[in-house]
């Protein structure tokens, strides 16, 4: 007796899914999308109230929000969740013709994953001075790189390195 209502209640539920996937979405869609990510984030404690999601062709195609608490990573950014996402979604590094929609302007960090990953237009709801007032620190990275110390060692090595592999037949990304 069980097994039918769950297939009725599913069979109710179908087309309803289907009707919503007919509706183009907007971007005020896929920004509450982000949003939508950001939330489930925040109330599973993973990281901070960020979410993203990478849209190709009107439709979402990765999906993620900020686990670096959860992953204990600091790189687990919500942008770059939703890149790595897309990417296996999609099959590919590549995401030309893609679009991002995030809760927050990308830390310099997400910044290069979304160049790397030569997303065409990034939307985002929040500023990096809004992410300051709630104790994000982007502000810093943008503004001061001094406190990093560079220093070149073993460049003879590293071009050595680099002829070993521009002679090999390496896809270029």
């Amino acid at each position: 007796m069980l097994a039918p209502i769950c297939f009725f209640v599913y069979s109710i539920g179908l087309p309803l899914q289907q009707e919503r996937s007919k509706k183009e979405m907007t971007q005020q869609d896929f920004m509450q999308e982000a949003i939508k990510e950001a939330e489930k984030g925040i109330s599973s404690h993973d990281g901070g109230p960020f979410g993203a999601i990478v849209v190709k062709d009107g439709k979402i195609v990765g999906r993620g929000h900020n686990e670096v608490i959860k992953a204990q990573d600091p790189t687990c950014h919500g942008e770059v969740m939703a890149i790595h996402d897309a990417c296996r979604h999609l099959g590919t590094y590549d995401l030309s013709n893609c679009d991002i929609y995030t809760t927050s302007y990308p830390c310099p960090m997400c910044l290069g994953a979304i160049l790397w990953a030569n997303i065409a237009h990034v939307y985002y709801a929040c500023n990096t001075s809004d992410a300051e007032k709630i104790g994000f620190r982007d502000k810093q990275f943008y503004e001061n790189k001094d406190h990093l110390n560079f220093q070149e060692l073993d460049h003879a090595a590293g071009q050595k390195l680099f002829a070993e592999y521009q002679k090999g037949d390496h896809q270029m990304y």
